[in-house]
Parts: C-alpha cells; structure tokens; sequence
C-alpha cells in the first residue's frame, strides 16, 4: 500500500456542488486547497451517475437564479450542451466535465477524485500527536430521532485519512481548516461532533411542517431513469426479481404521474424501513427492482402509456441513489423553519434560498402517497402550497459553523437545521451558494488567522467578497469601499423608457420561447403586476383586459407600493383605488387616470380583481426586464406568474427606470427597482455605458455584470444557449490623452460576471463598455461596472 502525506489550507470533503463551489472559492481566495471526492466525477447529485437536474429559488421566484459559482457552471454548460434538460435522468456528462474543467483550471486547487475519507485525526495541526476517537456512542432516539451528543476528545482536526479507490494508495491529507460537504456529515461524525437524523415534532420544535410525532423518518434516497425512442418497436420483458406494481391507481391516484416516457421520475424513491446510510446498497437494489417494475408496467401495462411507448427503450438505470437527507449537523445556529417562514434577515447573511418546503412522504414508494404537493396534482392554491411557498430568505453563516470543532465548516444539506428547515435548502443550487460562502469565509479565516466561531463578527467582510464575485445576497448591496465605480458619475449613449408592454409585442427570444404558456389570466383571482417607476409623476396606468361575456363588467383596480418583486403581501396599503369599465371584446385597454405625483423612486403594484370569470387580464409574449406578475394564492399572499411572465400594461409618461445610474446602485438584479442600464430598444448597437470622475482614477481591474441568465430556472433553457440579453461583443475603453483608447475587447461572450484584469493600469478620468452585439436582444444593458486600483 503506496502511503502519502499532504498539507493543504483546506481539505473539502465532498465533490458535490456545495463541496464543488467551496473548493473553488477557497483556492480562488488564495487558499492552498485539495477537494476530495469518492466519485470518479464531480457534481455529487447532479453528476451524469446520478443525474438530478439542479433546482433553486427561480423555479418559484422571478429573477431568483442563484449567481457565482453555480451560475458560471450552469451557464457554461448550457452554452456547451447539445441535449436538453428534461428532469431527472437525462443528465449527460457535459456538466461533469464543465464542473472538472473549472477545478483543473482553478490555481491552488488540487482535486482528488475516487479518494474516500474513512477516519479522521483529532488534535494540533501536528499529526504526531493526534488521535482518533476511540468509541463513539451511537445515537440515541429518546426524542424521537437520532441524536448522537458530542464526543470528540479535542476540538481540533489534524488531519483526514482517504483511501484512493483501485491505486492501492493511502492518503493522509493535513490542513488548518476542513469543509464538511459529504452530505452525510461523515467527517462531522468522525470528528465527534453533535448531530441529529429524523423528524423533529411540531412540539418540539413549533413549525407548521413538523408532524405531531417526532420519528427517526427522513426523506428517501432516489435512482433514475432514461428511456429513448429509437424508432422501432422495443419489447422489454423484466426480470423475476423485479418488483410488482398492483394497479394503475399506484401512479394515477397517488402523485406518481407517468407525465414524460423518457423519464424523470423524481419519485423513485424509498427511505425508511431502512437507514439512508447504513442501508443505502439495500436500498439501491430496492430502488433497482422497483425501477424495473415502473417501465414494465409503462411499456406493457398502463393503459396510458404502453402504446405510446411501442418504440421506446429503457437505456439507463442509476446505480447510485441520490440522497436527500441523512444527519444534520449542530452548528452555532439551528436554521429553524420559523428563520424562512418569518423571513429573517439575519446579520451575516451568506447564502439564500427560495425552493418551496419539500417534503417528502417517508418510504416513498413504500408509502400511500408521493411528496404531498404531487398527491393534489401541484395545486398552487391549496393549503398546502401556500404554507410551503417560502423565500427568497437568508441563510446564516452561524448554521455553517460546526459547534464542537473549531476548524470545521459544514455546507450542503449536512449544515445546522430542523428537519422542516432542510426542506428547503436542502436543493442543489441552494447548497452551491452555502458551498461558495463557507469557501469564501474560510479564506478570510486564514488569511487573518481567525477563529472560525469568530467569522460571523466579519460577516460584512465575507459578504462584500461575495457579491464581488457574482453572488447576490437579498439583504446585502455593493458597498466595497475600494470600488472605484461607486464614487464616478454614470452616462449613457441612451437609456430606455418603461412604457409597459403589449400581449403581441415581439421578444427576441433566443430560445426562451413565449414567456407564458396562459395567454389571459382569469381576475377571478387577482392579478398583480409590478411596474418599475423612476420616481415623479404617474399620468395613467392601463391593462390589457378581454371580457367574453357580451356585456360590459366591473373590474377593481388598486394601486400599491410593494419594498421588492418579492413582497407577496397582498394586504398593502394602496396609494390609489377605482372600479372600471371594462368593456366587451379582446385586447381592450382600460386606462386608469391615476394622475399621482411625487411617487418615490422603485416599484408600484397594478392589483386587478373582478368576479366574472369572463373577464381576464392578457399575458405579454415579451418580456420586460425587471417587470414581474403574480397573482393571489388567498387572501393575504400572492405567487410568482407562470414563467416569469409579465402581464400586458402601460403607463404614461414613460418612465425612466433603467438609467446608467443603476449600474452603481449596489444590487445587480431586479429588487427595489430595476438596478439595470438598459440602451433604447429603438436606437442600434454599439452603445455605451460611461462613468466619469471629478479626477484621475488609477484602474487595473474592471468588473462587469450583464443582464440575462436571471429570469428563470435553467430547466427553461434550451441546447447551446445565451442569453439574448447578454452582451456578446464588447470592448472597454479609457480615455487618455484627449482620446479612447482601448483597454480591453471580448467576443463571444456569454457569462454573466466578467473580470478584466488590464494589461497595465491605467490613469483616467473617463472610462466606458462599449457594446457592440448582445446574443439577440435590441438593447444594450449591463447591472454593475466596478473599478479596482
């Protein structure tokens, strides 16, 4: 057995996203670092071994896509892929070799794949004199669900031991901090550290999700499937160990839906009678023997499918469950359901999250019923959904922070939470963000010689790196006082008007197709669009509202000023109401004299309600950027529009809301307001942002953040994507000696957060983005331009 030993800054546990993206911004950070992954990729659950398509805040969220790290994976892989995203079981290994690409480019970063840690030693940075636990108490359940108290001896880990699968090679891998994103929390446990695994009760804990009793029951462990239409008839006989399904109502009546031949069955799932760690090789057959069962009974049996799937052959089993929850580990905050339903913003903010609280039935197919929303057909309007739509919310350092060792971070879905609270952060493109902050913070530790329990006093710091590297944090803007860009003066070549939009009006779509897939929205329920106002003077306002029913009908309007596109509340306060006509007919614009003055700077809501059902409000097939709609799940919350979409007005005067001051507003998405430079629609590329100082600025680095890849998950983009709204050509310039001169040219660009690093700095006093093509949209726009000495 070949033996080495190596020192790093930080050893990552765990080459899934969160591990993945902590790794990255550690070694990004300066960070001596080695991740260490027990796959032959990277990716962990969203890898082509497992093949779970990432979800995050945008799937309920306008403009919720998670940025950094994550979203320059996901954009690259979409830009390279040739497939297209169809749920789980379609994954192909494009995305793991973006994920390997990034690390391998990555200075600092060494990556050791196939490698598992099997102990860990306890004690200085030394390890002459460290220790390994001698026993550990198992985990008791007098409260329902595992918990194994902390029973580490020391407070420190020295070093991980890894064995290298089929190199017949042990690793001893040292390091001053380690990062816990293995999922199961193992190196939490073999540290000692204190943990629980199961399901709080509603007692114990007060949460609207947490059951009556508290169990030892988790969310189940997944395989999936891939089946392809190869043009001819494709028989499938199973085999005698596969399981049986007994009726058509196992699919039909119990949230299974058969909704895609080709797979995509998040609900291939089983977790308890067994043990999501221990027994994951049983379970894995389990899953196997069932999978097997599901497409015999598509293929031969279902009277729904079997003739559509004549031609289709199964081509892909998963052999490696994907786990949704396993131990949970205690850090200096216990996220609670009680943080993400109340929405609390918490000081050292460095991640958030916006998926709904999905939880799913213990046993899975085991079980009577799938994940509850499934089991009502996904009604967006039943108790049930509205008490699980959540977010967009902060995550804290503190539940990143593990309490009993002082050099350990956690990230993934083995961080500080109640099992109602996993739920939600539990998803993909969440855990990435946790990954990129405690990579980050780990840095920073380093680098200062600071005591890990002490980083949240230095959250502002560890937040102001964030979002210098892309990331948006909901509670938290630009405030970096070395950026030089925030004391310029912004100009435009021309700046767009919001004028609202029109159902027909086209939109270069680049793929996206129609923003909505509902033509009209019936105002039975209220209906809500957010209009992005400058500030000043507001004429009229009017909708676009069809009435089928022959005769003229009352529709109530109310005008209110939600804080951000994200403020639900449907009880706000208006600043304007009236009752009007609408007459008989499609596409009849009913314009409200409104004639309000002195309406501050951001966002008014256009509330519309009426009780005909014939009367309805007219989706627009474009869409405007920051314009968002929702309607209302009850009486006090609305939901996000289908898509993103936006509903069909306009307002007069056309209002002002994407001046070249937004790209220094601090935020770089639709909040407050729109915070993006947008160039008139009317007038043809190249156009340009400027910032000019009172005096010579010296510059050597320039930061931009472009518009698009925001909107909406990336389920919604197809293959070889970018953005139209991305700027693809552009170049950027200073003025120096009574001329431009160029300092910089891109082309083909399709990322979102760009860093140019110049050449040699330069003195100036003017400096501009020229750009001279996006990927298909008219205008120009760009959220953010930074400056670095």
């Amino acid at each position: 057995m070949k033996t080495l030993v190596e020192s790093y800054d930080v050893v990552v546990c765990g080459g899934g996203l969160a591990g993945f993206s902590a790794a990255v911004a550690a070694a990004r950070h300066g960070a001596k670092t080695c991740l260490v992954q027990d796959r032959p990729v990277l990716g962990g659950n969203a890898s082509s071994e497992v093949r779970v398509t990432v979800h995050g805040a945008a799937a309920f969220h306008a403009y919720a896509r998670e940025t950094g790290i994550i979203s320059e994976a996901l954009i690259d892989e979409r830009a390279r892929n040739h497939e297209e995203i169809n749920e789980n079981g379609w994954t192909n290994s494009v995305f793991d070799q973006v994920l390997y690409d990034i690390a391998q480019r990555t200075p600092l970063l060494t990556l050791r794949l196939n490698t598992t840690v099997h102990d860990v030693l306890l004690g200085d940075d030394e390890i002459s004199g460290a220790e390994q636990i001698p026993s550990r108490p198992l985990p008791d359940t007098s409260q329902g669900w595992y918990h194994r108290p902390a029973c580490a001896p020391r407070r420190r880990i020295a070093a991980v031991r890894a064995r290298v699968a089929n190199a017949e090679t042990e690793l001893t891998l040292r390091a001053r901090t380690f990062v816990d994103c293995t999922g199961d929390g193992l190196v939490a446990d073999l540290a000692g550290c204190e943990w629980r695994m199961g399901t709080e009760s509603r007692e114990q804990t007060g949460e609207i999700h947490a059951p009556a009793r508290a169990s030892t029951d988790t969310m189940g462990n997944s395989i999936h499937i891939r089946a392809r239409d190869i043009g001819r008839p494709a028989p499938f006989t199973p085999p005698s160990w596969a399981k049986t399904i007994p009726d058509a109502d196992f699919f039909h009546k119990k949230g299974r839906g058969l909704y895609d031949l080709r797979g995509g069955f998040w609900w291939i799932e089983i977790g308890m009678p067994w043990h999501t760690i221990t027994d994951n090789e049983t379970i894995r057959h389990e899953l196997t023997a069932w999978a097997l069962a599901i497409w015999d009974w598509i293929k031969n049996h279902d009277e729904t499918t079997r003739h559509r799937a004549t031609n289709y052959a199964l081509e892909w089993i998963g052999q490696t469950p994907g786990k949704r929850e396993s131990r949970r580990v205690l850090g200096h905050h216990l996220l609670t359901e009680h943080d993400i339903q109340d929405n609390l913003v918490h000081s050292d903010e460095i991640a958030f999250g916006g998926w709904f609280v999905d939880l799913h039935t213990p046993g899975g197919l085991l079980a009577d019923n799938s994940e509850p929303a499934a089991g009502e057909g996904y009604r967006q309007d039943s108790d049930y959904a509205v008490k699980s739509y959540v977010g967009p919310y902060g995550v804290p350092l503190r539940c990143t922070i593990a309490r009993d060792v002082d050099n350990l971070l956690l990230a993934g879905r083995c961080v500080s939470a109640t099992h109602a609270a996993l739920g939600t952060v539990r998803v993909m493109a969440t855990t990435a963000l946790t990954g990129q902050a405690v990579g980050t913070a780990a840095a920073l530790a380093l680098a200062e010689d600071l005591p890990l329990a002490r980083l949240p006093e230095r959250a502002s710091e560890i937040q102001q790196r964030l979002l210098r590297d892309g990331c948006f944090l909901p509670n938290v803007s630009n405030a970096d006082p070395l950026d030089l860009a925030r004391s310029a003066t912004p100009s435009a070549s021309s700046s767009a008007l919001n004028h609202g939009v029109a159902p027909d009006e086209p939109w270069v779509s680049g793929g996206l197709g129609r923003a909505s897939g509902v033509a009209a929205w019936s105002l039975t329920k209220l209906a809500a669009q957010w209009v992005a106002v400058a500030g000043g003077r507001i004429d009229t306002i009017a909708a676009c509202l069809e009435n089928r029913g022959g005769q003229p009908q009352r529709v109530r309007a109310r005008l209110v000023r939600p804080k951000h596109i994200w403020d639900y509340r449907r009880d706000l306060p208006a600043i304007a109401e009236a009752e009007l006509t609408v007459p008989a007919g499609e596409n009849q614009w009913v314009e409200w004299s409104v004639n309000l003055t002195d309406v501050p700077e951001g966002y008014v809501r256009l509330d519309l309600e009426c009780t005909d059902a014939s009367v309805a409000w007219r989706t627009a097939q474009a869409v405007v950027p920051g314009q968002v709609a929702a309607w209302a799940m009850n009486a006090r919350r609305l939901r996000r529009m289908e898509n993103g979409s936006t509903l069909a007005f306009r307002i007069t005067p056309g209002q002002p809301a994407y001046e070249a001051k937004q790209v220094i507003s601090g935020v770089t998405r639709p909040l407050h307001t729109t915070n993006l430079w947008r160039s008139d629609p009317a007038q043809p590329l190249p156009q340009s942002l400027q910032l000019t100082w009172a005096n010579p600025q010296t510059i050597s680095q320039v930061e931009l953040t472009w518009a698009g890849h925001l909107l909406r998950e990336i389920h919604a983009t197809p293959p070889f994507f970018r953005d139209p709204q991305c700027a693809r050509d552009y170049r950027i310039e200073a003025w120096i000696d009574g001329d431009w001169r160029e300092l910089a040219t891109e082309r083909d660009n399709y990322q979102r957060h760009r860093r140019h690093t110049l050449p040699a700095a330069v003195s100036t006093n003017k400096l501009r983005v020229v750009v001279g093509a996006t990927h298909g949209d008219p205008s120009a726009a760009l959220y953010e331009i930074r400056c670095y000495a």
